[in-house]
């Protein structure tokens, strides 16, 4: 009977670790390639604009430096990212909407590694790229969502036009 392997498949997912989320746009089912409202992974053959992106605590909390860009529609852009400061942080690109909505799964699973092509987390005194090519017009950010990081001001914008 074909019934077993579907109550298999079924208590399998219904058994599977519940401690484990994903970053929009790397739910499970979502393709790692797929476009996004704010874009799609950049190519790595291809060049792009370089834009140096610094993440570090300040006196008055966290913050990204810049804290905002502009970027033409279509255009990619090598984010070559250093953390500076004493903690982990990351740069997450999403809309708004799609951050604060991570940001709530992050408060929940705080230890959430992100394997996506929107996001990089980086140790300490560490270095690393992202690659994303921004499709279409739009404001968007880039965040830092592990919890309190984003509340202390690690919070960026990307104005596409």
């Amino acid at each position: 009977m074909r019934v077993l392997p579907m109550i298999l498949a079924a208590t399998a997912l219904a058994l599977a670790p519940t401690s484990m989320a994903w970053a929009d746009p790397g739910h499970a089912g979502h393709d790692h390639a797929a476009e996004a409202a704010y874009g799609r992974p950049g190519d790595p053959a291809k060049g792009g604009r370089v834009v140096q992106v610094m993440m570090k605590e300040t006196d008055n909390g966290m913050a990204f430096a810049p804290e905002r860009i502009a970027v033409r529609q279509g255009e990619q852009v090598k984010f070559v990212l250093r953390n500076g400061g004493e903690l982990d942080h990351e740069l997450v690109i999403g809309t708004v909407e799609a951050n604060h909505r991570h940001a709530e799964e992050m408060a929940s699973h705080p230890d959430m590694a992100h394997e996506d092509p929107n996001a990089k987390r980086l140790g300490p005194k560490t270095s690393g790229v992202l690659r994303w090519q921004f499709t279409q017009a739009g404001t968007f950010e880039y965040a830092c969502l592990i919890p309190g990081h984003r509340e202390a001001g690690m919070v960026g914008t990307v104005v596409v036009r």
